[in-house]
């Protein structure tokens, strides 16, 4: 029996970012193995006319598409949600964010409002990142249509049982907390604010002992990830630099493979206190959660289908960030046990939910519909 032939319309890496890296886990997974795949890379729009004919071309049964979230590449999708609908192909599309629905009641002209709903209306299904995301598609797909798929760890994140057993026990003995901010340098997912959290940690071993301060040090702060922008990059090395924070900020630039992974297992809290807009569920925080981290994040997107506070660690508003107060909520957190109760659940958590075999399988489901 033939395997049923599925087309890839997706952003690859490179580079690596939260979508890309999910399109790239599922694409070369064992689905391979169940169905026959082809993938089109529509992350360069120089290309489009070529994607565009590629897609007219393929003979795929159903189509995997992972739409954008801006203006321009609004247009793209409806260029291809028309195609699609011209040649009567099923299209499930998968939206990794949360900002479409914004984007598309609110920023955008009213012909290409109305052309948006129409193409959703003609899809066999959507999927999402969580629970608190499905209203992006209320009132435009029925409630069967929508489908909810959470993000997963790649196999190679997830440190095993015996590492992190041994990172737990260890944990009260651990003098100096690594608190890890690991996601681009992008202004509205928070890292100002964690470097804000660094100088205060600076100040208050000062506050003890101006001889000696380093002797009173609680929090390392560790940074990865990649700088998009010039002006990300000026702030955040003259930050360091102006306030002498070398002895308790360090940056590992952009991490992969063992020396990500060295990364994951080195630290204890991870902080993400996003507000970016097109954020849907971090796949870094489930990272995190893997490899026994407390989170410290807000209340964004998808998140809180993931993080509750007070059990996964601390969840505060986005849109009302004390840095001074949640510094010393973290401090409160590593001076009790609370810290390693957290750390065990989120690793059981990500072990029993949001692994990288139960992610396939969800899709597998969905494709096999």
């Amino acid at each position: 029996m033939a395997k049923k032939r599925i087309c890839f319309i997706a952003q690859f890496p490179p580079p690596i970012h939260g979508l890309s890296k999910a399109v790239e886990t599922l694409y070369n997974s064992s689905l391979q193995n169940e169905f026959d795949l082809e993938k089109v890379d529509i992350k360069n729009n120089k290309y489009f006319l070529k994607n565009f004919i590629r897609i007219f071309k393929s003979k795929a049964e159903l189509f995997y598409f992972t739409i954008s979230q801006t203006k321009g590449g609004n247009i793209r999708d409806l260029i291809i949600l028309k195609l699609l609908e011209i040649q009567h192909k099923k299209c499930i599309i998968h939206l990794h964010g949360g900002y479409y629905r914004q984007l598309i009641d609110n920023d955008l002209p009213k012909w290409q409002r109305k052309l948006n709903y129409k193409a959703i209306d003609k899809l066999s299904g959507t999927i999402v990142l969580g629970n608190s995301l499905k209203s992006i598609f209320a009132d435009m797909l029925p409630d069967n249509k929508i489908f909810v798929v959470p993000n997963c760890v790649d196999s190679e994140y997830l440190i095993s049982n015996e590492e992190v057993d041994k990172k737990i026990s260890c944990e009260n003995s651990k003098k100096v907390k690594d608190v890890l901010y690991l996601s681009n340098f992008i202004y509205s997912k928070g890292y100002p604010e964690v470097l804000k959290m660094a100088k205060l940690e600076k100040q208050r071993c000062e506050k003890i002992s101006l001889e000696k301060p380093l002797e009173n040090k609680k929090l390392h702060f560790h940074f990865a990830g990649k700088f998009f922008e010039d002006k990300d990059k000026r702030f955040f090395f003259n930050y360091i630099k102006k306030y002498h924070l070398e002895d308790y900020v360090t940056y590992h630039g952009v991490v992969n493979g063992d020396e990500k992974r060295e990364l994951l297992n080195k630290c204890d809290i991870f902080i993400l206190l996003t507000r970016y807009p097109n954020e849907g569920q971090p796949i870094s925080i489930l990272e995190a959660m893997g490899n026994g981290m407390m989170i410290v994040t807000t209340n964004h997107a998808g998140i809180p289908d993931v993080i509750e506070n007070d059990k996964n660690g601390i969840l505060i508003d986005k849109d009302n960030i004390d840095i001074k107060k949640l510094y010393n909520l973290i401090l409160n957190k590593i001076d009790s046990n609370k810290l390693i109760s957290i750390m065990e659940i989120n690793r059981g958590e990500v072990k029993n939910a949001f692994n990288q075999e139960i992610y396939i399988e969800n899709i597998k489901n969905i494709f096999e519909m």
